[in-house]
């Protein structure tokens, strides 16, 4: 576990399906066999009964490619403070609860975003780096592996393995500005004071987790990550290849998101939904994987201190009653990493009667 800038960082790097969780006593996870050993040496077995999902069948998944996620050019949001882009990233966070953000536009790469943005070259070599550790004999990277009652480290999951823990420390600085900034922007499109706001995640936790989903000659049959919305505040995604199976709920149904290339893909938090009182959503996501090709992902969640009070801002309740309790970010995260990763079921633990 390092600090970095005040911030608490852990790197997680697992395979298969796993929960984010934090490293304050809060346990670790169940044991479970090496999924990308298990993938290499039993081509064309069934899988265990643990990765059995029947009800992927009687769940509807719209192939319509005109249902995509809005994609949020940085360069307006961040240069020209484009009262359009602004309108289109309220509505990203109020419709779908998760937009691309698009960092490199019209030849402006992103060291030009005023710093704001995240440095092309830093995300190439982080891909890079994950993709060459997952490559790694069993042994070696189990060099690196979870230690009892712990969430940090290799293994199902939540490691700052020396082999890259230059880029990791880059790449996590990188990532907590470019969420910094659209907090911000979040924040201006709700009438409250952005740097009062963002100043809550300044020195807050962020956690990068490393995913690795094998290919499955079943993979009608299986689930790379159970359904679920993150408790963080927000979610900054890396496609580290071109594989799809990320696929979010929407109106019941689920849809698959085609990457962007060259673009980050943000989605809200339970602790932004709690905070904007149910204005902005935190929506059901789940992965799932491809008979033929492996799929790479690096998620880097962020959210406030701590010792943070999380509830709707008092800004937000000039007008409207509160939808949510207030409780402190260490306990929330306390409760979520204590349950079964499922749905939206915390959430619903923090609402309030009507």
């Amino acid at each position: 576990m390092q600090m970095i800038r005040h911030r608490l960082v852990y790197y997680n790097l697992q395979e298969g399906r796993g929960e984010m969780s934090t490293r304050m006593e809060f346990g670790g996870s169940l044991p479970v066999p090496n999924v990308q050993a298990f993938a290499s040496q039993n081509s064309g077995d069934i899988p265990p009964l643990r990765y059995l999902r029947p009800e992927l069948h009687s769940e509807e998944v719209l192939l319509d490619e005109s249902l995509q996620i809005p994609i949020i050019d940085m360069r307006k949001l961040m240069l020209d403070d484009d009262d359009d882009e602004m309108e289109k990233l309220h509505f990203a966070c109020t419709d779908w609860g998760f937009f691309q953000c698009s960092w490199a536009t019209e030849n402006v790469v992103v060291k030009q975003l005023i710093d704001h943005g995240a440095e092309d070259e830093v995300i190439e070599k982080m891909k890079m780096d994950v993709q060459e550790f997952f490559k790694l004999p069993l042994e070696k990277k189990n060099v690196y592996a979870q230690p009892q009652n712990s969430i940090e480290g290799y293994g199902q999951a939540f490691v700052n393995p020396t082999s890259f823990r230059e880029t990791l420390d880059k790449y996590s600085s990188e990532l907590h500005r470019v969420s910094l900034n659209l907090l911000k922007s979040m924040a201006k499109n709700r009438g409250v004071n952005p740097d009062k706001f963002a100043s809550m995640f300044e020195d807050g936790r962020q956690g990068i987790r490393m995913n690795y989903y094998p290919p499955c000659e079943h993979a009608d049959k299986v689930i790379g990550l159970t359904p679920h919305s993150d408790a963080s505040g927000l979610t900054l995604l890396v496609q580290v290849n071109e594989v799809q199976g990320l696929q979010i709920k929407k109106n019941g149904k689920w849809i698959p998101i085609k990457p962007v290339p060259d673009a980050l893909l943000v989605n809200i938090g339970d602790t932004i939904e709690i905070m904007s009182n149910g204005e902005y959503k935190s929506m059901e996501h789940r992965a799932v994987v491809n008979s033929e090709k492996e799929r790479l992902s690096i998620a880097a969640f962020h959210g406030p201190n701590y010792m943070t009070m999380i509830g709707p801002l008092p800004d937000l309740l000039k007008e409207n009653s509160a939808k949510y309790k207030t409780t402190s970010y260490e306990d929330f995260l306390q409760t979520f990493v204590t349950r079964k990763l499922g749905g939206k079921s915390l959430l619903g633990q923090m609402k309030l009667a009507d």
